[in-house]
């Protein structure tokens, strides 16, 4: 990944897929047709009940002792859904709305947010970094919120303004429930000091916009994860995997193509400084029941 995310890396500019997909195609071009593997299995929605996804209160999880059961839940989960979380339906409707109106606009109007080959952020499709490369049939807005000295200092600005403003509050409510979530880890694993490096923590967030369904989760198979309303999906990721020394592992996922309906997602990500280089923490290092982990930069 330090190849993406290197500022000196060239990036190749894609088509629109919103545009591509208003032309009434006949066929999926090859380049978005991606390798088949037969072997992985997609779980059926009779067999799923045995593989849900544990459902975190937030709210219970604040006011209950230590090792309590949503304690235990999050404790024991890779993934899971966030309720009771202290965003308001009012805030969720406005982010949901205003993302939609902004993949809605002409693409004149989204053109100037277009990405460059020297930037990562803006709209387009991420990390293309080849000619060759299969793309995913998706269109996307990258671009990062906190801590605001990071911002593409001619980018937040130029967004449309109920969305630029309902962004700035909604990254503030998503900073503080990844800090409550990450010291609640911190607790469950019993390392004093973790928080004060949770800018270094590889965490997503994640909010369906419209409800479609299509993300998946590897369990082995491919289950579905069907959208619980106003809810997040939090994912552990690889830097929490490292830190942990495997102790928090993250799970492989993937979206699906809808062929009725478009799919809206939100995804936040909180993930370390470019010169960070971090491995596992010592006291969980010399844990044998966890896996020797390297360090990642």
């Amino acid at each position: 990944m330090e190849e993406f995310f290197n500022h000196r890396a060239t990036f190749r500019l894609v088509p629109s897929v919103q545009e591509l997909a208003k032309h009434n195609l006949s066929t999926v071009p090859q380049r978005y047709i991606q390798p088949q593997h037969e072997d992985i299995v997609v779980l059926s929605d009779e067999a799923n009940g045995s593989l849900e996804i544990p459902v975190i209160d937030l709210q219970s999880l604040l006011s209950e002792p230590f090792g309590g059961s949503e304690f235990t839940k999050l404790h024991l989960a890779y993934k899971e859904w966030l309720v009771n979380h202290g965003v308001s339906s009012y805030l969720l409707d406005k982010v949901k709305m205003e993302i939609q109106e902004f993949f809605s606009l002409p693409m004149s109007e989204k053109k100037k947010f277009w990405q460059t080959t020297q930037h990562l952020e803006r709209y387009g499709q991420t990390f293309v970094v080849s000619e060759d490369q299969k793309l995913d049939w998706y269109d996307a807005f990258y671009m990062t919120s906190l801590p605001r000295h990071s911002r593409m200092p001619h980018l937040f600005p130029k967004l449309p303004v109920p969305l630029r403003d309902t962004l700035e509050l909604y990254s503030q409510k998503m900073k503080n429930i990844a800090m409550i979530i990450i010291g609640h880890m911190t607790k469950a694993l019993n390392v004093i000091g973790l928080t004060n490096h949770s800018d270094s923590v590889g965490l997503t967030i994640l909010l369906h916009v419209n409800e479609v369904e299509g993300l998946q989760n590897q369990y082995g198979m491919w289950v579905p994860i069907k959208p619980m309303p106003n809810a997040f999906v939090v994912n552990v990721g690889d830097i929490l995997e490292i830190i942990t020394n495997g102790m928090y592992q993250s799970s492989e996922h993937r979206a699906t193509v809808n062929s009725e309906k478009e799919r809206f997602s939100f995804a936040t990500f909180y993930s370390p400084r470019q010169d960070v280089v971090m491995g596992p923490w010592p006291s969980l290092s010399l844990n044998k029941h966890h896996h020797d982990s390297k360090e990642s930069k």
